[in-house]
């Protein structure tokens, strides 16, 4: 004898998770809504860019998806058209130093933008007015007098 089981209305929604998925073709966070279903499936394929690669287009659910599928492909085409070169370990280690210089001078321009934006002044100049041989008043009031002609 069978018996009916009793069915509820219950109606069961997708887990849709937002997400900032890295793009190693585009060298840039995508951010994307996607389930976590579809977030398995990506971190079985190897990452976005290859399951955007590896997935047809007709499984493609979204204009977006569409979108990315095509930038990415198209990108792909380009990079396997570049010529690769190999460096040898001294002229790496010498780029890398190379790199690190152009990263610190770019965080000193940054610095000096906000203190100028900001109207702070350098370290030396802030022991100068600590100790009073300025003369002219305190940061703070420097401070606070910038803040009030921006207000």
């Amino acid at each position: 004898m069978l018996i009916d089981k009793a069915r509820s209305k219950r109606t069961w929604k997708p887990n849709v998770q937002e997400k900032r998925l890295f793009s190693y073709i585009l060298d840039r966070q995508i951010r994307v809504k996607v389930t976590t279903h579809a977030l398995r499936c990506i971190d079985k394929a190897g990452g976005i860019d290859e399951y955007l690669l590896k997935t047809p287009y007709h499984e493609m659910d979204t204009e977006l998806g569409l979108f990315w599928k095509a930038k990415i492909e198209k990108l792909y085409e380009e990079l396997g058209k570049m010529e690769v070169v190999f460096f040898t370990p001294e002229e790496e280690t010498k780029l890398e130093e190379q790199f690190k210089e152009v990263k610190l001078e770019e965080r000193a321009a940054r610095r000096e933008a906000r203190r100028k934006m900001y109207g702070w002044s350098p370290k030396s100049e802030l022991k100068a007015d600590s100790e009073g041989t300025d003369g002219e008043g305190s940061l703070q009031t420097d401070f606070h007098e910038g803040m009030v002609a921006n207000a």
